[in-house]
């Protein structure tokens, strides 16, 4: 009896102390989790701790009622996670692997002045040549998206070897996101080839320490680069030219641990070339929709290529689009907005963040194209590691154009 007394009074202490425990983790590992990326006055995107989106809760996400309340749940990230885990979401399913064949940008023809070429390297990394100029948007060579390998794993192998890039230039990082800010392949770029590396404001923390050099500004930034118009190791006379990098807005948030939430910037990028213009826009909702309106003016020329998301829009049966991502009807509204020439669609496909099925944003992308009057072939099947060959800018005034085409919305909510 005094034995199980002793060990009931140990047991006792035990919890007791586990119990102190839990409620010190509580208190203090968020606290230690938490970091403080940037510091500034406050303005109208940043409170003095935080950053926001100024348009926050400017739209909704539809959604067909009925099939929500036939499967429950709620229609956001962290009810798709937990329904996800529990295996009662009904998601379609995926390819456990999607075979790739890999290009070689270093065997392709050089670039004559004035042509620019574009690599899908997958999800929203992608390698756009142009004499001289090498640039990669987000780019992510790991194969698990996430802390400590936890998190979505490739299906698609990167559209490029690794060692067959050609040397980077120019890096836009557009947030901290994993799938977006992979400091594994960070590191490696810098190391080989120290390009510019432009984010906007916080990230460079993050970089600094995994030991990568990068220039962090906020909306509304412009850099100005004279940027070589021509192979200059090859060429018999180097001709520099103007360019430059917009920082612009979009609507998103971040985060690498969770409490450090919204504590760096988001942003989208327009890159003037001697090749012409570039619009990245990152990881975006779409807020209120003026944010393509403001990467528009003052650009001296045509978008040439408009790099823009059309995946993981969906948490849950008929949504259509997230507070986070946008899906394929508003990336078509983005390209006509921009007045764009040509529209490579990005972030599907390579990691599985959301509940549509794999195939639903390019099948979805090609019928609203088609609703809204766009020919077919301003939105390219692109697939990874295809390169092709940007057209000139120019032809970017059909883009406004009333609808010709009949518009099947029923193929299009018949999509899983």
């Amino acid at each position: 009896m005094t034995a199980l007394r002793a060990v009931l009074r140990w047991a006792g202490v035990a919890l007791l102390w586990l119990v102190v425990a839990l409620c010190l983790a509580v208190t203090i590992v968020p606290r230690f989790l938490d970091r403080v990326y940037y510091e500034g006055p406050a303005d109208g995107n940043f409170d003095g701790a935080h950053f926001f989106n100024p348009d926050e809760g400017a739209g909704e996400s539809p959604i067909d009622p009925t099939k929500q309340a036939r499967r429950g749940g709620t229609r956001g990230p962290g009810g798709f996670l937990l329904r996800w885990i529990t295996g009662a979401d009904e998601r379609p399913p995926w390819p456990d692997h999607v075979a790739v064949t890999q290009a070689k940008p270093k065997t392709l023809p050089p670039l004559k002045p004035g042509e620019m070429r574009a690599t899908w390297v997958g999800h929203a990394s992608v390698l756009i040549e142009t004499p001289g100029l090498n640039i990669l948007t987000d780019p992510i060579w790991s194969d698990v998206a996430g802390p400590f390998g936890i998190g979505p794993h490739r299906v698609a192998k990167p559209g490029i070897a690794f060692n067959d890039l050609p040397r980077i230039d120019l890096i836009v990082v557009s947030h901290a996101h994993y799938d977006h800010m992979d400091l594994a392949t960070l590191k490696r770029l810098w190391q080989r080839d120290r390009p510019d590396i432009i984010t906007s404001l916080g990230n460079d923390a993050i970089l600094a320490k995994a030991g990568i050099r990068s220039r962090a500004f906020d909306w509304g930034s412009s850099l100005n680069f004279l940027w070589p118009d021509g192979d200059c190791k090859t060429a018999k006379r180097c001709i520099s030219r103007p360019g430059w990098v917009n920082v612009t807005r979009n609507h998103h948030w971040s985060s690498r641990w969770g409490t450090d939430r919204n504590r760096a910037l988001w942003s989208s990028f327009v890159i003037g070339t001697p090749s012409g213009n570039i619009f990245f826009a990152g990881d975006t909702g779409p807020g209120d929709m003026k944010w393509p309106d403001e990467a528009w003016p003052g650009l001296g020329g045509s978008i040439r290529l408009a790099i823009i998301p059309i995946g993981a829009f969906r948490f849950a049966p008929g949504q259509m689009w997230s507070g986070s991502h946008i899906g394929p009807k508003h990336a078509v509204e983005v390209f006509k907005r921009l007045g764009a020439t040509t529209g490579l669609p990005i972030h599907w496909g390579t990691f599985r963040l959301s509940w549509e099925a794999y195939d639903t944003p390019p099948k979805m992308l090609a019928l609203e194209a088609q609703c809204a009057g766009l020919p077919a072939d301003r939105f390219a099947a692109h697939r990874i590691g295809v390169p092709f060959m940007v057209p000139a800018a120019g032809r970017s005034e059909g883009n406004r154009a009333a609808p010709k085409a009949p518009c099947d919305r029923a193929a299009i909510d018949a999509l899983p």
